[in-house]
């Protein structure tokens, strides 16, 4: 499997509008959208059982909680609910969106992303680009280290790797364009690395989805969804869950087509001072088939590094 989601996709939830409204949410006049399309989804997805609420007779029109009764469970009135879930959170205070939060039992995560979504700069976000160096301290550390070892930005691009960390993701760099979402999204090569295909993608969107509320003004983010939701029917499904992942822990499953299947502990460490770029660090079970492979993986990294003319390697750092 790849990771623990932070957010399970709910079954039988209405899936929000995919491609308008997904668009909409890259822009400050489209935070209201983003706001109504989450509140919706994660209303759908409680029953009144979950909550502690008599179940009433008659069949719902519609899963999920209706508006008065989240109201209830929040503390106001059904008519304030409803602004907030169409989007108006403009001067909703924090007691008001921790109430909102508890009644529909969002995760931390979730809340964060409430939070972030409520609390966006009211002039629009400042541009910026995603960041593209590495510091040297830090590619020298990832290029000492004998586990597969990557650097990843908020727009998904590899930025370095050591060489068992270019030869684990020589798929993604070959035919992805050093980018993990436009591999994964738009290249035909990632059903046969993924082992999961479907939940690399839910957790990949997911990412981007929370990245993008975190820092709104990061234009080359904004530019790869745009892309994405235009060009990747997979991408628009997978964004219209609503789902925000926060990348930390876990196991990823890969199906690599030199060593064979790779399932892989994971652990992504942030980088003080370099906002945006974090450290994925790759190991094995102990005398596990996989941990067998990834040394016959490191062998043969080590000698294409040998062989192979500076400058010339074939899974070199995006830049």
């Amino acid at each position: 499997m790849l990771g623990d989601m932070t957010v399970r996709n709910e079954a039988g939830a209405p899936e929000a509008s995919a491609d308008a409204p997904a668009r909409a949410a890259l822009d400050l006049a489209g935070r209201r959208a983003v706001v109504r399309d989450f509140l919706t989804s994660r209303r759908s997805r409680l029953s009144p059982a979950d909550v502690g609420l008599p179940t009433r007779g008659g069949e719902r029109r519609v899963p999920g909680l209706r508006r008065e009764e989240v109201a209830a469970l929040a503390g106001v009135s059904p008519d304030y609910y409803t602004r907030l879930e169409r989007g108006r959170l403009e001067g909703a205070s924090d007691s008001v969106l921790m109430s909102l939060s508890t009644a529909l039992r969002l995760s931390d995560l979730e809340r964060e992303y409430l939070f972030d979504l409520a609390r966006g700069p009211l002039g629009g976000p400042a541009p910026r680009h995603a960041v593209r160096e590495v510091p040297p301290a830090v590619q020298h550390v990832v290029d000492r280290m004998d586990s597969p070892a990557i650097v990843v930005n908020t727009s998904q691009q590899l930025l370095h790797a050591n060489a068992v960390g270019r030869a684990l993701y020589a798929p993604v760099l070959q035919h992805g364009g050093e980018s993990f979402a436009t591999f994964a999204f738009l290249t035909e090569q990632a059903a046969d690395f993924f082992e999961d295909l479907e939940r690399a993608c839910a957790m990949i969107a997911a990412t981007m989805r929370l990245d993008l509320a975190r820092s709104p003004g990061d234009v080359d983010l904004r530019s790869l969804v745009e892309e994405l939701l235009g060009a990747s029917e997979r991408f628009r499904t997978a964004w219209a869950r609503n789902d925000v992942h926060e990348h930390r822990t876990g196991t990823k499953t890969y199906r690599h087509p030199v060593v064979g299947r790779l399932e892989l502990d994971y652990a992504v460490f942030l980088l003080p001072g370099t906002p945006g770029l974090g450290m994925t660090v790759f190991s094995a079970e102990p005398g596990s088939a996989a941990a067998e492979r990834l040394v016959e993986l490191g062998r043969r990294a080590r000698d294409e590094m040998r062989t192979t003319p500076p400058g010339r390697e074939t899974t070199g750092d995006a830049r």
